[in-house]
């Protein structure tokens, strides 16, 4: 969302000392200071408005206006696609997904296969709960087997990885089809077709390249960590069992206190089909596409267009997704109302971080534009003949190499380059944000969580983690912003 006039008379220089030392605040406060991004972003927008010598009062509405635009526009999306997570993996869905893809394939089609079904399961999943699912399995098998333990470990990450990156409906692709105003079934299907080049590279042809190079041992004591007493990991960020607000579900009110997830659920309950599962998640993918599809093909106004429009809307088509996993993976799993209540109320406390900084990076970033920091970087760029896709690329990697966070700089990037976007036409707009996306999972290293998240299961020191995690998340990087300049070569 722009805003009709600049919050700012400030002249270039000012406006460009102010976007660099705002975003300088921000990634001091989140690298050095250790604050949490929230409050880093709050901030980094108050130093922005300062110093480009806006009103208080400007900057305040011109923040609030992108936190209040920003969660209408993401917030549900994120939320709906927790719930759908969520019942997936305390069902005992995305079990059944794994254990039917490793019964099927065995030796070098092993890693394939892995990189495959992570790639799946990382639909609806974040990219945390993904690895707290997939990395005991990957450790149960390479225990099992002969299969050296990265050479199946590298490819299920990069699945996971790649759609974190670039597929909505994960937090990251969703800021920036926000912010750019992108059409998310495009960037839906370009994403899509990235992803299968940039798994396959990064996956099982580096996984195989890396594992006869950093030899590692299967570490025992982590094979059933974060474990429930179903024997399957725990949903939550860091594979411990998940909570549930007590007072969220059929006894608000009461004193009863806050109970495990599992302490509600079927003592024998009835892992849902494979075919059952993949479909659940699949449904919003297809019926988004179906709409991108719909408005490339049917004549605009049409009742049938007008219907793929309405079912293909990201909210409308995650909503049947939530719909239909509350009986595929509810129901049929063997759960009652309440329990299937009790698992779709705990997928919610656990984003309520990640809708936070998403929700500071929408005002962050909508302070840049108000203040016309876009626009003078637009300008900059239109003059020294930089392209809208590399520039966004590389603010990308800046701010993700600097903070840590992915999210962050998807967000910050977006923003700078979003008036750039009002030049491009549709399908560069969805490869606009597809090439931020690739950008914000450059080099993961000690500032990011999930390379200490990786480091510690799989039982690998800092260097070998760099060589292992950290080059894969730049190859996907690389690979996949490669791919998305292919693609703008042909649409």
């Amino acid at each position: 969302m722009l805003a009709a006039e600049a919050i700012t008379s400030a002249g270039t220089g000012q406006l460009v000392l102010a976007a660099v030392l705002g975003i300088v605040a921000v990634v001091l406060l989140i690298a050095w200071a250790k604050w949490h991004p929230f409050l880093a972003l709050v901030l980094g927008a108050a130093t922005l408005g300062i110093v480009a010598g806006a009103a208080p009062s400007a900057t305040v509405k011109s923040f609030t206006t992108g936190v209040g635009t920003t969660v209408g526009g993401v917030g549900l999306l994120i939320a709906l696609g927790s719930m759908i997570g969520a019942l997936l993996a305390e069902s005992g869905g995305a079990d059944t997904i794994v254990g039917t893809i490793v019964r099927k394939f065995s030796g070098s089609a092993l890693p394939w296969a892995m990189a495959g079904v992570a790639a799946l399961i990382g639909l609806p999943l974040f990219f945390e709960v993904g690895v707290v699912l997939l990395v005991p399995i990957v450790l149960l098998v390479a225990q099992k087997t002969d299969v050296p333990l990265l050479k199946i470990g590298i490819p299920a990450l990069a699945g996971l990885s790649v759609l974190h990156g670039l597929v909505p409906p994960h937090p990251g692709p969703l800021v920036a089809v926000s912010s750019l105003n992108a059409d998310l079934g495009l960037t839906l299907a370009f994403g899509l077709i990235c992803a299968v080049p940039t798994v396959i590279i990064a996956g099982p042809i580096f996984g195989n390249f890396i594992a006869k190079r950093v030899p590692l041992v299967v570490p025992g004591r982590l094979v059933t960590a974060g474990a429930s007493a179903e024997g399957r990991p725990g949903s939550g960020p860091a594979g411990g069992q998940d909570f549930v607000d007590r007072d969220d579900l059929a006894n608000a009110g009461t004193t009863e206190p806050d109970k495990p997830v599992d302490a509600d659920l079927p003592a024998h309950r009835r892992n849902p089909g494979v075919v059952p599962a993949v479909l659940t998640i699949l449904l919003p993918i297809v019926l988004m596409l179906l709409r991108a599809f719909a408005e490339l093909v049917l004549n605009e106004g049409s009742g049938l267009r007008s219907a793929f429009e309405v079912a293909g809307d990201p909210v409308v088509a995650l909503l049947a997704g939530v719909l239909l996993a509350m009986w595929t993976l509810g129901k049929r799993a063997g759960f009652d109302r309440a329990q299937t209540s009790a698992v779709i109320g705990g997928s919610l406390p656990p984003i309520a971080g990640i809708l936070l900084i998403v929700a500071a990076g929408g005002g962050f970033k909508q302070v840049l534009v108000d203040a016309g920091v876009g626009t003078v970087v637009a300008d900059a760029a239109k003059d020294a003949n930089i392209s809208a896709l590399l520039l966004g690329f590389l603010v990308a990697v800046g701010i993700r190499v600097a903070t840590g966070s992915a999210t962050v700089a998807t967000i910050t990037a977006a923003g700078i380059v979003a008036p750039l976007a009002a030049t491009l036409d549709k399908p560069e707009i969805s490869l606009l944000a597809l090439a931020i996306g690739c950008g914000s999972l450059f080099f993961s290293h000690v500032n990011d969580a999930g390379f200490w998240l990786v480091k510690e299961y799989f039982g690998m020191t800092v260097g070998q983690t760099i060589k292992t995690w950290s080059v894969m998340e730049t190859i996907i990087s690389v690979v996949g912003f490669g791919c998305v300049l292919i693609l703008d070569i042909f649409v």
